[in-house]
């Protein structure tokens, strides 16, 4: 469970201030959903720059230059690369096509080590499962629609990503885990972060709840690019079927779930709930009526997740997450 946060301000009108106080509390809130790690990335000149701690979000100051025009966060929770090492942390630095970006994941993938010996990707020192998807992009040796979409349709697990190239670009590739992503048409600004719940949270604090938004429709599938002077163009991936990777746990190898699962895996997003947590929940016993009720009421749901980590512990509790969030 992480968060991914951030936004892109195409009219250059919002003051500088409001920027940073923004960005600081975004990466704050953010902190419901990790608190190991937490980093930004934005774009000085032509370079992408990622400044990036094993700390908690509230602990850091993220300072940003003035005519900054987008910045890409993450907030982590650890299971797999320890964060004491930065370079398993998020946002990770990448070059496809002679292109520099940022790029952050929100979920787990568990075909990681499968895919760099497919793919004879290099040997990285980078320990986090998302690092596969970075490799992905820069052995395409592109970044655009077409790589992004290839990358989507190969990776197994439960995702969001957000990438941050050299030109100000932003883009959402949206899987199955939540994403919220407004825009202030009055203010030139779009803002995202993983929930509703980290967005008002934050956009409180700067104050900028009392502006008119429009909420900027993501579904699972889609590939959203906001350039720098807020265009949006649109494309899609076919999202992979659900299926269970946590052999350390049940010793099950790629079984698919029930019907009833199945739909409780593709809705939970709408609550703002991770498919990633779900899948936890049910490999570890809980009933689809028990989670439904969970959805409704995220305090049952953050206890019932805390009792799995507890009990899990140490390489269990890795092999039942089978990832990074």
């Amino acid at each position: 469970m992480c968060s991914l946060f951030g936004w892109l301000d195409y009219q250059g009108i919002v003051p500088y201030k409001i920027k940073r106080k923004l960005t600081q509390a975004l990466a704050n809130a953010a902190e419901e959903r990790g608190t190991d790690a937490a980093g930004i990335s934005y774009v000085h000149g032509k370079d992408v720059v990622i400044f990036k701690r094993p700390k908690p979000a509230h602990k850091l100051h993220f300072s940003i230059p003035e005519r900054t025009v987008a910045v890409m966060g993450h907030t982590r929770m650890t299971t797999q690369g320890d964060e004491k090492h930065n370079y398993n942390n998020h946002p990770f630095p990448g070059l496809a096509g002679g292109t520099a970006f940022a790029f952050a994941h929100n979920g787990v993938l568990w075909n990681d080590k499968e895919l760099r010996k497919e793919k004879q990707l290099p040997y990285t020192h980078i320990e986090t499962d998302s690092y596969v998807a970075v490799q992905l992009l820069q052995q395409s040796d592109k970044l655009d629609f077409e790589s992004l979409k290839d990358m989507a349709e190969v990776v197994e697990g439960n995702f969001t990503f957000s990438v941050l190239d050299q030109n100000n670009s932003l883009y959402i590739i949206k899987g199955s885990n939540p994403m919220c992503l407004l825009h202030f048409p009055a203010l030139g600004l779009y803002v995202y972060a993983s929930t509703e719940s980290i967005m008002k949270n934050a956009l409180k604090r700067v104050g900028l709840h009392k502006f008119a938004y429009e909420r900027v429709q993501t579904d699972e599938g889609d590939i959203l690019r906001i350039d720098k002077n807020g265009v949006i163009e649109r494309s899609e991936f076919e999202p992979r079927l659900f299926r269970s990777r946590y052999g350390g746990w049940h010793d099950w190898e790629a079984e698919h779930y029930s019907v009833h699962e199945e739909l409780l895996l593709a809705y939970c997003g709408c609550y703002g709930v991770d498919s990633s947590d779900v899948e936890l929940l049910l490999e570890y016993g809980y009933t689809c009526d028990e989670i439904e009720e969970m959805l409704a009421d995220h305090n049952l749901l953050n206890e019932a997740l805390r009792d799995v980590k507890y009990m899990c512990g140490g390489e269990l509790y890795e092999n039942c997450y089978g990832g990074v969030y």
